[in-house]
């Protein structure tokens, strides 16, 4: 019980801290995207401090839920962090959920119940050996510079979506690897801890983590980005925990059929309360902040129109799949 308490205040901390962060994150000047300087600039903004703070207590309390659990019990209810984050957005645009939320909503519960249940994640098991261990360390390493530099090739909104994958498969290893320093840290001191790379490899993961996701939260809406962030977490961290963990899954072929559903269902469930309106970024938000009023529709038919209307831009513009632009005209030093 205290492993999934625990892991639910992670989510709800990671939650509510993604949705402040994107916030300030829009804010900040086009040209920081994928630099360092983006998350200097954010640093003097109170309300990304507070987010941090949130971000900083989930990673805390995610990781004494990942020092009781094993990495494939703890990573599915993480993902819960998405309801956190549509409950804030809901309060700061003032819209219900609707049919498509509460769907997404009861998506995500049952897709996490049913991996969970099914799988009935068990740790206890030989720990891979050093070969291993690099291996799939270098698999989520080599993704993540594939997917960046392909983001650099595509315009803000698909780059955004790119970017918070790469970090959310950066964010699974570090989950994998925090797991591995607690437990060595539990086994044989702390003086072990600081001789071994794990550590120092989580915060490396970590840093580079927040300046992807930053990065995607300034390119785009966070419906945009927050659902893929959301999705690959978990799929990494569990990859990761029956790759060198030694955790295990039932692999029977009823209990496989049934952890394919669920784990199905988180990422359908993450995306559709991702593309929610309610979600920050939508066309209605953009409207209002440049002071333009939105149009008063009945809610069914806001969500209808959600996916036929032309994306707008953090500053107003259009996106550029709709208009046929390139990632280069939004960029700092282009000549459009």
């Amino acid at each position: 019980m205290a492993v999934f308490l625990l892991a639910l205040s992670a989510a709800c901390c990671l939650g509510l801290g993604f949705v402040l962060q994107q916030h300030a994150a829009q804010q900040a000047p086009r040209s920081d995207l994928l630099r360092w300087r983006l998350l200097l600039d954010l640093m003097r903004m109170p309300q990304w401090l507070l987010g941090t703070g949130f971000m900083v207590s989930g990673l805390i309390l995610s990781a004494l839920a990942l020092n009781q659990g094993e990495v494939s019990l703890v990573e599915p209810l993480l993902a819960t962090n998405l309801i956190f984050a549509m409950a804030l957005a809901r309060v700061l645009t003032r819209q219900t959920l609707g049919r498509s939320g509460w769907a997404g909503v009861a998506l995500l519960a049952l897709g996490v119940t049913a991996f969970i249940v099914a799988g009935r994640p068990t740790g206890g098991g030989p720990p891979a050996g050093e070969l291993r261990h690099w291996l799939v360390v270098g698999t989520v390493v080599g993704l993540v510079v594939l997917l960046v530099s392909l983001a650099r090739r595509l315009p803000l909104f698909e780059e955004a979506t790119l970017l918070a994958l790469a970090a959310g498969l950066l964010y699974g290893l570090q989950d994998a690897l925090t797991r591995t320093t607690t437990q060595r840290l539990d086994h044989e001191g702390l003086a072990a801890v600081l001789r071994s790379w794990q550590p120092y490899a989580v915060v490396v993961a970590g840093v580079v983590g927040l300046l992807l996701v930053q990065s995607a939260f300034e390119a785009a809406p966070l419906r945009m980005s927050l659902p893929a962030l959301t999705a690959a977490q978990p799929l990494a961290g569990i990859a990761c925990a029956v790759g060198f963990l030694g955790d295990r899954l039932r692999v029977t072929p009823g209990a496989l059929a049934w952890q394919s559903v669920g784990l199905l269902a988180i990422v359908i469930g993450v995306i559709v309360i991702g593309r929610h309106p309610a979600m920050p970024g939508t066309a209605r938000d953009t409207l209002e902040s440049i002071g333009a009023p939105p149009e008063d529709e009945p809610e069914d038919e806001a969500e209808d129109k959600a996916g036929n209307e032309a994306e707008v831009g953090p500053e107003g513009r259009p996106d550029d799949r709709a208009t046929g632009g390139s990632a280069e005209d939004d960029r700092p030093g282009s000549t459009g």
